[in-house]
């Protein structure tokens, strides 16, 4: 008797904790940022040498020019006397960006993109010379040079070209050398601050009870939907912080659904719920085609002249098979899914479709059109 009620007990619990089980554990790490905690960009202006002849003109790029004659003047060339007489198209002008992570020491290395600036047509194969990178106060922070990879694959001939990727914009792996770092001291920060990615209410506050429930109450606390504060005042910060970091929560993810017009791509959340309506997809057709027909002369005939028209044709047809379709009130996910299949919904028509049960009201999430 005693082993029937223990097992049953057992099903009971297994029961309660399966809805909590299908729902997907995350750490808190991979769903929050701390507050102060951020990249920094990078931004400098060099040039590219050694292109195959796809680099700027120099008559129209006269900022390419005059960078060239600065760089050969500091090298101890001359070329005041054939200034005029540069006209290389191996050279190119370039802007180039990089982000500085947080905590990089000086020494280390960080990536890079060059992007052109003049009117060159393919920055493949070339050599970025030395740029110095300079922060929003002006400072230098990195200094880049290597040789860039754009991944691009241009082919021409005398009456056509082929171009695939972007041949004016590349990168360079590890090629900018950190000459001043950002200092923040992390382990005097008594009171950091957590920043949700996406801000939920309810999700903060998931957040701020999993982490009082495991170093004590009081410790974190929601000061808006993005913000959860901690109090760590005699704690080792880094220490606490990491704890933090590997706890788990399940967040809540709002009724969304988001579509892009462009690619015809539809993201709908799985809370996603429509209110009763009725659904009817257009299935007309009408179809246009100009035929042209050729009117020539008769053999031997004086003054005709050869006219071309066109002969246009149009058919109406409906696609059998598509109806009305109802669905309930407070409709899933899936089922708002298999409906709209059901009448063999293209996703353009599906977007059409869904911007208006929006309008109708029936659609119970927010509507984002990308």
């Amino acid at each position: 008797m005693i082993l029937l009620r223990t097992c049953r007990n057992l099903l009971l619990i297994a029961a309660a904790l399966l809805p909590l089980a299908a729902q997907a554990q995350v750490r808190i790490k991979d769903i929050t940022d701390m507050q102060g905690i951020r990249d920094n960009q990078l931004v400098g202006y060099g040039l590219i040498v050694g292109l195959n002849g796809t680099g700027d003109s120099l008559n129209n790029a006269v900022f390419t020019k005059q960078s060239l004659i600065g760089m050969l003047g500091r090298l101890g060339i001359n070329t005041q006397a054939f200034a005029a007489q540069l006209q290389t198209k191996d050279v190119a002008a370039v802007m180039v960006t990089a982000d500085l992570p947080p905590f990089i020491h000086t020494g280390e290395r960080i990536d890079i993109t060059a992007s052109a600036l003049g009117d060159s047509k393919d920055l493949t194969g070339g050599t970025l010379l030395v740029t110095p990178l300079l922060g929003a106060d002006g400072q230098v922070y990195a200094v880049a040079q290597g040789s860039l990879v754009t991944g691009a694959i241009t082919a021409s001939g005398a009456s056509g070209s082929y171009t695939q990727g972007v041949p004016t914009v590349g990168r360079i792996a590890n090629g900018a050398v950190v000459e001043r770092a950002v200092d923040f001291a992390l382990d005097s920060v008594a009171n950091p601050s957590l920043q949700l990615r996406n801000p939920d209410f309810t999700t903060a506050e998931r957040i701020a009870d999993v982490v009082n429930a495991t170093l004590g109450e009081g410790v974190a606390v929601v000061a808006d939907p993005r913000t959860i504060d901690l109090n760590l005042a005699g704690r080792d910060v880094v220490q606490s912080l990491a704890a933090i970091a590997d706890l788990t929560v399940v967040p809540s993810s709002p009724a969304t659904v988001v579509v892009d017009e462009s690619t015809g791509t539809i993201v709908i959340g799985a809370d996603v719920r429509v209110s009763e309506i009725a659904i009817a997809q257009g299935n007309l057709t009408v179809q246009v085609t100009n035929t042209p027909v050729v009117s020539q002369p008769n053999p031997f005939s004086r003054g005709g002249t050869t006219v071309t028209a066109a002969v246009t044709s149009i058919s109406v047809s409906k696609s059998p098979g598509k109806q009305l379709a109802i669905l309930d009130g407070g409709v899933s996910l899936q089922q708002l899914v298999s409906s709209l299949n059901s009448l063999g919904v293209a996703p353009h028509d599906m977007i059409s479709i869904l911007q208006t049960i929006k309008a109708a009201g029936a659609l119970q999430a927010q509507l984002i059109v990308q």
